[in-house]
């Protein structure tokens, strides 16, 4: 998905707040996150850096965005790494 496309929809901008949120963290480990889309309620998100190598990169996913989005958005069903 373009950026272009993702400042457009209120939904994807909310998304991008709640990554940026999370991304110091990420990023003080050498990884980061990159928003890809949005699919019937499934955020595609691209792990980049140290995260996309790394063997707790499920765990981050799934235990620490994941749960962040569908805490800060009740549409979001779950979170795929693309």
């Amino acid at each position: 998905m373009e950026q272009q496309e993702s400042s457009k929809d209120p939904l994807l901008q909310k998304i991008q707040e709640v990554l940026d949120t999370l991304r110091p963290a990420l990023q003080m480990d050498g990884g980061d996150v990159e928003l890809v889309g949005l699919e019937e309620g499934t955020v595609l998100l691209h792990l980049t850096g140290a995260c996309a190598g790394c063997p707790m990169s499920t765990m981050t996913l799934k235990m620490g965005i994941e749960s962040r989005l569908k805490q800060a958005i009740p549409e979001i069903k779950g979170v795929e790494a693309v």
